[in-house]
């Protein structure tokens, strides 16, 4: 069963166009071309980068960010209750009103003190700014390096001039040492954000993230597989143009550098827009789609490769919509902008020291909670 499910899959009909096939990608008079057989290296390069960004988030991400300034905010820890860690944990982060009264019930707490509690607990487990700061000094480092390295290995390349070049000569595209560590180091990176996609901060686009992730990896393999290796280094390069920029305003936006935040994110969002709803749609997508029926059929791998692309654009204009969210709310105000994506520490109004005076003596339900009026316990309330 295996082999004959290994037959079909790699049928040359589904992944080439005519009469050509797998055996036109042989190395032949000195000129090499890419073989599947080469992917197995990207597992090894995806582990030594989970290995080099623990290495660099304990030594250069901790140094830039006592250079930059990142400061963490002491946070208050939720006292140790068995009956509301259970329910934190089984039942509801954010209990319902009859929840809260019936825990009071159990517990001897206050609403507000339930509700300061939880509050509390939510917040511990919320990831830290020094852990954001370091992932975003991570992710900024090797976009930076990747695009660098991209331009380099593309710039005397015709077809960064002249799209249709891609297909020139196809599927008979030698292999040049500059495209090989150019796939592989970045199919190696992308294998290692979805390796280590459970640890990271836990934004609110988790879903899409693991949506890009994996149909970046799928069409990183593929397009090497087929030998459509103009195409994907080119639409890597585009990628990798406006990254680089995001990780930065969030790495000035952890250390409280206000304008250089907003100055950075404006410049991210022109490339952005430009790079991703522009070239890529305009220019990639057209030639990619439009381009290549005129010199083959459509076949199989045609309608697969540029399925993968428009899923990515799909994300491209979610995406894009986040961030002119963010545009918006940064120009009236112009206030430091926040990750849309991003979870929000919620805080506590009164001061600690009578929080504290407040879990060394019981309290119970009445007129007067936790040393406060009813009215400055409706206050803290709507700031929940």
């Amino acid at each position: 069963m295996l082999s004959r499910l290994s037959e079909w899959f790699w049928n040359e009909r589904l992944w080439f166009p005519g009469d050509l096939g797998w055996a036109d990608l042989e190395d032949r008079d000195g000129i090499t071309y890419s073989k599947p057989s080469n992917l197995w290296v990207t597992l090894p390069i995806a582990l030594a980068f989970l290995i080099i960004r623990q290495i660099f988030e304990r030594t250069v991400a901790i140094q830039l960010a006592a250079a930059l300034g990142v400061k963490e905010k002491v946070r208050m820890r939720a006292t140790h209750n068995p009956t509301l860690e259970s329910h934190f944990r089984i039942t509801s982060k954010n209990p319902e009103q009859s929840e809260i009264e019936s825990l009071g019930k159990k517990t001897g707490y206050s609403e507000q003190q339930i509700l300061r509690w939880f509050r509390r607990r939510r917040n511990q487990e919320r990831p830290n700014k020094l852990k954001k700061f370091k992932e975003a000094s991570w992710r900024f480092t090797f976009y930076l390096l990747a695009f660098i390295a991209g331009l380099a290995a593309l710039i005397d390349k015709p077809w960064l001039y002249e799209m249709k070049e891609m297909w020139a000569g196809f599927p008979m595209l030698e292999l040049l040492p500059s495209q090989y560590w150019y796939y592989m180091i970045e199919l190696g990176f992308y294998m290692s954000l979805l390796f280590s996609v459970a640890s990271d901060v836990k934004r609110k686009d988790f879903k899409e993230q693991i949506v890009h992730h994996v149909a970046t990896i799928l069409l990183i393999s593929f397009s090497w597989c087929v030998n459509y290796i103009r195409a994907g280094t080119l639409i890597m390069l585009v990628h990798d143009a406006s990254d680089y920029l995001l990780e930065s305003a969030k790495m000035f936006n952890y250390a409280g550098w206000r304008k250089a935040c907003n100055y950075i994110f404006i410049v991210f969002a022109v490339v952005f827009i430009i790079t991703r709803l522009v070239i890529f749609p305009f220019w990639i997508l057209h030639c990619t789609w439009v381009y290549p029926v005129t010199v083959y059929p459509p076949f199989f791998g045609y309608y697969f490769f540029n399925g993968l692309l428009f899923v990515l654009q799909c994300l491209h204009i979610f995406w894009a919509v986040l961030i002119l969210r963010m545009a918006i709310k940064f120009l009236p105000g112009n206030n430091i902008v926040e990750d849309e994506r991003s979870d929000r520490e919620e805080t506590d109004s009164e001061d600690d020291e009578d929080e504290l005076e407040d879990r060394k003596a019981p309290v119970k339900n009445g007129p007067v909670q936790n040393g406060h009026s009813p009215l400055n316990n409706n206050h803290h309330r709507k700031t929940e």
